[in-house]
């Protein structure tokens, strides 16, 4: 048994050291890892960041303003900006090169609103135009208000009690925590990690066996004493850790990554702290294992690198694709879910950045099916090696 371990740690050095000397991994490790929650963290606060100051503006743009100097007055009493409209705003809302909804008064605004009757406004904007769109109910909420002011001078002329007006109060309780509310900006966070960890694990997986096969290097190596097994094992062993490095880094690469946050909303909501980065791991390490055994079934199929990278496709879009479940089902989470590698990490780790955690009822299942896959996977990389030609 020692002569089959001293061959795995063997193996595993060599693997190791031919995989840091890689310099695609070395840039998958940097890039993917060390600078992938800093950029993704710059990105995300920038785009909160913009929408906020533009909500901090506060300008509203009108087309035929002159004709209602009422809701001028009343505008600018709620300290907007009221700015004229470009002429061919329509145009540039279609081409996304005007980025504020459009209020359009009509020129019997006056008139109408003089003789007790509702006057017609138009808000004007893009539904495929994102940043026109999210300015909308904005818009939608302060002529709300325009108009509840008008009833409450009527009524006030008429001698009504205002109160008719609501006869009843309607207040809201967001049973959301703030981790919760910050989910529905951060909740891809966990579908980048899981990319990292793929990309990192692929080059190395597809190296290790169909590159050795390619260069020829895999039949010398085959021709020492050691088990087959035992030379699986440790080109396994030296994948898995290459992707579990990945992991570890991105995972942690979360925290100097808050120090960038441009939004003190974002910052506020967000909390990723030290247990956060462990449960990650916990969720991330034995994924990361069984995709390195995966990707070495896959690639130990083929005779060439760029075969391997064909085949290895399926991989990637079945990782990439079946997180996504969650995003189109609006039914909530199921148990069936933490039976599906990709999707039960995914879930798990929204819950961490939810603050809800997980039990180890909840990390049994997704640990058990990473097993099946890595023994899996490495019993037919030794079953191929044994009895497949190599040439």
């Amino acid at each position: 048994m020692k002569k089959h371990l001293d061959a795995v740690g063997t193996v595993l050095r060599k693997e190791l050291t031919d995989a840091l000397r890689d310099r695609r991994t070395l840039l998958a490790v940097l890039v993917s890892s060390v600078l992938m929650g800093p950029l993704i963290l710059v990105a995300i606060s920038g785009l909160v960041a913009s929408l906020e100051s533009r909500a901090e503006q506060r300008e509203v743009y009108v087309s035929g303003m002159a004709n209602a100097p009422t809701l001028r007055n009343f505008l600018e009493r709620q300290t907007y900006t009221v700015k004229e409209a470009p002429a061919d705003y329509e145009a540039q809302l279609r081409k996304s090169r005007f980025s504020d909804p459009v209020v359009v008064v009509q020129p019997d605004f006056e008139s109408t609103l003089a003789r007790g009757e509702s006057p017609v406004v138009e808000i004007v904007s893009d539904s495929a135009n994102q940043r026109s769109e999210a300015s909308t109910g904005r818009i939608e909420r302060l002529l709300g208000g325009f108009g509840r002011e008008r009833a409450v001078l009527n009524l006030a002329l008429r001698g009504v009690a205002v109160q008719l007006l609501e006869p009843i109060e309607v207040e809201e309780r967001d049973l959301a925590s703030t981790q919760t509310r910050a989910t529905r900006i951060t909740g891809m966070l966990p579908y980048f990690v899981m990319m990292a960890v793929l990309y990192g694990a692929l080059n190395a997986a597809l190296d290790t066996t169909a590159g050795e096969r390619e260069r020829g290097s895999l039949e010398p190596l085959l021709m020492n004493p050691a088990q087959r097994w035992a030379i699986v094992v440790g080109k396994w062993g030296a994948v898995a850790s290459v992707s579990m490095l990945i992991a570890v880094l991105s995972s942690f690469s979360f925290l100097p990554g808050q120090w960038v946050l441009q939004s003190d909303t974002l910052a506020a909501m967000f909390r990723y702290g030290l247990r956060e980065a462990l449960l990650f791991l916990v969720v991330l390490l034995p994924f990361a294992a069984a995709l390195s055994a995966l990707l070495m079934a896959v690639a130990i199929r083929c005779k060439t690198f760029k075969e391997a990278q064909a085949s290895a496709t399926i991989v990637l879009l079945a990782t990439s694709l079946l997180p996504l479940i969650n995003v189109f089902n609006l039914g909530g989470e199921a148990p069936w879910h933490l039976w599906v590698p990709a999707l039960a990490q995914n879930t798990l780790m929204t819950r961490v950045l939810k603050g809800e955690g997980f039990g180890v009822a909840e990390i049994v299942i997704p640990l058990f099916v990473c097993a099946v896959l890595a023994a899996g996977g490495v019993w037919f990389v030794a079953r191929m090696l044994r009895h497949a030609a190599l040439k």
